[in-house]
C-alpha cells in the first residue's frame, strides 16, 4: 500500500494554489525542507517569506499581508506555530476575524524522536477556544492537499493540522472537503466510532476485529474539529446508542472535548475516549510512542467493549 506523509500535501497544494491566485502568500519560520513549503518557494520566490525562527513575527506579517488583501499561509512546526505564537494567534488573527491560514506540521506524539518539546498535544484545544477559528485535520496525503486547496475559497482564520510520518493513501484526488464536514467512511448500527488524523486508520483495524466479534462499527472520519458536524455525529449516535471518540491529541480540549460536549447537551450516549491522558510526549520512534501511549487498534476495540453493553436504545 502506497504511503504518503500529510506534511508533503503541504507543497503541492501550496504550489496549486499559487497557480490559482496571485494573491497566495507563503510565510515560512526557516523550516521550509521539513514542512515542504520549499515547493512553493521554488516556483512562487517572489510571493515567499522567510522571516527566520521568528514565529511570533511571522503571524503579525500573515495578519498584515491579510489586511493588505493577501492571502497568507503561515507555515511552521505545530509546537512552535501555536505554542509560540499563540497570542500573535489570538489578537492578530482571530479577534480581527482575518483570512489568515495556519498550516502546521509535525503534530502529534508521531513526531517522534524529538521529543515533548516538538510532540504539540495541546493545539486542538488551543485553536478550539478561539473565537471565529476554524479547524482542520486530515487523515491522508489527499484529503490534506485538497483542504489545502479548497481553503483559499473561505475569507476565515483556518488552522491546518498535519503529521510527519508516512499513512496510507485513503482518499482520492476528487474527494471534496468543507469547513463544519465529516464523513461516514464505513456504515454499521452498534457503535458510531468518531476519528481525526491518524487514528482513523487503527479505527478501520477496529472495525474489522469488531465486525468478527458480530459488532459492526459506523466509522467517521471528523475532519473539520471546529465546527463539529454535529448533525452527523448525532445522527450516527442516534442509530447506534454509543461511541467512542479517538485522537491523536491530549484526551481534553480537542476532538474528545468537542464531541463529549455537543452529546453532552443533545443526546447523552455512552462514551469513552483513546488519546493521550493528560501527559507530555517522550522520545521513541512514532510506532513506539502510538504503543506506548495507548493509541492503537486495540484501545479502539477496548473502548468499544466498555460502552456496547450499556448503549442506549
Amino acid at each position: 500500500m502506497e504511503k504518503r506523509s500529510t506534511r508533503e500535501a503541504l507543497g503541492d497544494g501550496l504550489t496549486e494554489l499559487g497557480r490559482l491566485n496571485e494573491n497566495i502568500i507563503v510565510i515560512d519560520a526557516d523550516v521550509a525542507s521539513s514542512t515542504y513549503a520549499k515547493a512553493f518557494a521554488d516556483e512562487f520566490p517572489d510571493r515567499y517569506y522567510n522571516v527566520g525562527i521568528a514565529e511570533q513575527n511571522m503571524v503579525e506579517v500573515a495578519s498584515g499581508m491579510a489586511l493588505a488583501g493577501k492571502k497568507p499561509y503561515a507555515v511552521a512546526f505545530s509546537s512552535f506555530l501555536i505554542g509560540r505564537a499563540y497570542d500573535q494567534i489570538r489578537c492578530c488573527v482571530a479577534m480581527p476575524n482575518l483570512d489568515v491560514k495556519l498550516v502546521a506540521t509535525h503534530a502529534g506524539i508521531t513526531v517522534g524522536e524529538d521529543g515533548s518539546t516538538h510532540q504539540m498535544l495541546e493545539d486542538l484545544a488551543l485553536m478550539r477556544v478561539l473565537p471565529n477559528m476554524n479547524i482542520f485535520v486530515p487523515a491522508d496525503y489527499w484529503s490534506a492537499r485538497n483542504m489545502i486547496v479548497s481553503s483559499y475559497k473561505n475569507d476565515k482564520p483556518l488552522y491546518i493540522r498535519l503529521g510527519r510520518p508516512e499513512v496510507p493513501l485513503f482518499y482520492s484526488p476528487w474527494d471534496e472537503f468543507h469547513i463544519g464536514g465529516g464523513r461516514i467512511i464505513r456504515e454499521g448500527s452498534d457503535v458510531s466510532i468518531v476519528a481525526c488524523g491518524i487514528m482513523l486508520f487503527e479505527a478501520l483495524r477496529a472495525a474489522d476485529i469488531l465486525a468478527r466479534q458480530g459488532i459492526e462499527a459506523e466509522i467517521i472520519d471528523c475532519y473539520s474539529v471546529k465546527p463539529l458536524p454535529e448533525e452527523l455525529i448525532q445522527s450516527s449516535v442516534r442509530r447506534t446508542g454509543c461511541c467512542v471518540v479517538a485522537e491523536e491529541h491530549n484526551g481534553m480540549g480537542g476532538l474528545c472535548g468537542a464531541v463529549a460536549e455537543s452529546l453532552g447537551i443533545n443526546y447523552p450516549v455512552p462514551l469513552r475516549f483513546v488519546a493521550v491522558k493528560d501527559r507530555f510526549g517522550e522520545s521513541g520512534t512514532p510506532a513506539e510512542l502510538q504503543e506506548y501511549y495507548s493509541l492503537k487498534y486495540r484501545e479502539i476495540v477496548g473502548a468499544v467493549a466498555q460502552v456496547w453493553t450499556t448503549r442506549r436504545r
